[in-house]
């Protein structure tokens, strides 16, 4: 093939690449868009994760003097767990894609069911973890009663906005999730659809990783 063939067909493969149609450098569109979401997504709650690691960093004592920001949830027994469970629930999610990939439509309805049941015991625990935080005297401008004055005004004001924004991406993914697994009783879903709803789920379990060990943990 002459020099001139050669330009004239890389250029006829790169103007059909970027041409757009149905799957743009062979990735769907739907599946692209998401992409795109879940990025501008990460760079949100990067924003958020960074300004609270600025916050602790600058307070010097955080988030009292002799008090640690563990103390004041049930790191062991209520949010070990639902950390575990919405791992668990990825797991199945990932079970879910697979299933649908093979065609096999009895198992992607049952693994994207328990990826629903995951998330709302994930939402239930937080709900828990939120109304213990309150009665301790947590508010979004800060502690009142007895721990008012001694605590940083933002500890409770981060850790609502922080949670609060993932617990409401979590609860998206669950109405997304009962949508697609009605869908998929019905063998309406599409193996790439229920792959589209995985990435979803396993961003927002990703992004939980991080919170756990900032907010809890260190």
């Amino acid at each position: 093939m002459s020099e001139a063939l050669q330009v004239r067909e890389q250029h006829r493969t790169t103007a059909s690449a970027w041409g757009g149609g149905e799957s743009p450098f062979a990735v769907p569109w739907a599946k692209l868009m998401m992409w795109l979401f879940l990025l501008s997504d990460a760079f949100t709650f990067a924003a958020l994760l960074t300004g609270y690691a600025a916050m602790r960093i600058t307070a010097g004592v955080w988030p009292g003097a002799g008090m640690k920001a563990a103390d004041f949830f049930h790191v062991t027994t209520v949010v070990g767990p639902m950390t575990f469970i919405l791992i668990c629930s990825s797991a199945t999610m990932a079970v879910a894609v697979g299933a649908a990939r093979r065609g096999d439509h009895r198992t992607t309805v049952r693994f994207l069911a328990l990826t629903v049941l995951g998330g709302l015991a994930f939402l239930g625990m937080q709900a828990y973890e939120w109304t213990g935080f309150i009665r301790e005297g947590a508010r979004l401008t800060g502690f009142v009663g007895e721990l008012g004055g001694k605590i940083q005004p933002m500890f409770p004001a981060t850790f609502f906005v922080i949670t609060g924004f993932h617990g409401g991406h979590v609860t998206s993914g669950v109405i997304y999730l009962l949508v697609k697994t009605i869908q998929a009783s019905r063998g309406r879903a599409s193996a790439e659809s229920v792959e589209i709803t995985g990435l979803y789920w396993h961003f927002v379990d990703l992004v939980w990783v991080f919170i756990f060990t900032l907010l809890y943990l260190i």
